[in-house]
């Protein structure tokens, strides 16, 4: 089994060679840009990429982006979910809540972290730094990737559903920023326990729907083998959702996905945070209550059908 520790210190060596990155980023940057062609892929084929073992994870991500991260631990309730990994980094000098839904590399690691499918535990712990972050002022930034909530019994047992609606609601009165990053698979209530956010940012080739397209296959049809079918009606990927105001930013990967140069997709989504940074920092609480009030509010289309003789 892999320890946190020790994926900790094989991504933090590569950081900490940080006086090599410039050279090898051009390199790379200016490789993957000329091969920026647009590129005719279904949805099905963005949902395997989106689950592809070598994608980079959220644990990636937080050290790419702030080397000094600190871990914390613990719901104060029942246990550590070692599904969701939370703490305290710097990022521009700015300290940063982070929470990531963590998948693993190996079998044994994603045993470990059950495949990123938190326990009630897990989204506790979530909350309970969410509410450490908003008491210290600092913005939160989560990264999802889930294919959704752990469904076993002895988390229904302790209590799963209002596990998660308790972190929709509590997320929806936050006082500080929050952005939410799909970096993979943003799969149901799961997903969404950790995305009520003032905006929501997703990698080129991620998805981020109610459930699998084999879940949906399955109540439609009757039939899993029908999930390529569901993917293209459940409009999941990161361009449908875009377009249907859901999502604020989608960042560009390489043709081979974010695992090909995933140090040049650290500084894609490097230079969003900035940019959300410097968006939010300087807002009132009341405009950040606002705002994500009405980016939800907003979402979804409603039309009203005047009752006919045949209706009433």
């Amino acid at each position: 089994m892999i320890s946190p520790e020790v994926q900790y210190d094989a991504v933090l060596k590569d950081n900490r060679a940080s006086s090599s990155w410039p050279a090898r980023h051009i390199e790379a940057r200016t490789k993957w840009k000329n091969q920026k062609i647009p590129l005719s892929m279904s949805a099905f084929e963005k949902v395997q990429l989106a689950r592809h073992a070598s994608r980079p994870t959220g644990l990636d991500y937080i050290l790419a982006l702030s080397p000094d991260f600190i871990e914390l631990h613990g719901d104060r309730l029942y246990r550590d979910d070692p599904s969701v990994i939370g703490g305290i980094g710097t990022f521009e000098n700015q300290a940063i809540t982070y929470i990531a839904l963590q998948k693993g590399r190996s079998t044994e690691d994603n045993i470990y972290r059950n495949f990123a499918m938190a326990h009630p535990e897990g989204y506790r712990k979530a909350l309970r730094l969410m509410k450490q972050a908003e008491k210290f002022n600092r913005p939160i930034v989560t990264f999802i990737d889930t294919p959704g909530a752990y469904p076993g019994i002895g988390a229904e047992e302790r209590g799963q559903a209002e596990a998660i609606a308790t972190n929709l609601m509590a997320m929806s009165q936050l006082r500080v920023p929050i952005l939410s990053i799909i970096i993979g698979e943003g799969g149901s209530g799961g997903a969404l326990a950790l995305a009520v956010a003032n905006e929501v940012h997703m990698m080129e080739h991620a998805i981020y729907s109610v459930l699998s397209p084999e879940g949906f296959a399955s109540i439609l049809w009757k039939d899993a083998s029908k999930a390529k079918q569901a993917a293209e009606l459940m409009r999941l990927t990161a361009q449908d959702l875009k377009s249907l105001e859901i999502i604020e930013h989608v960042y560009d990967e390489p043709l081979e996905g974010a695992h090909s140069y995933p140090f040049i997709v650290f500084d894609e989504v490097a230079f969003g945070m900035s940019s959300f940074l410097q968006k939010y920092m300087k807002k009132s609480p009341n405009y950040l209550l606002e705002q994500r009030y009405n980016k939800y509010r907003k979402i979804g289309i409603f039309e009203h059908v005047p009752p006919t003789r045949s209706t009433l």
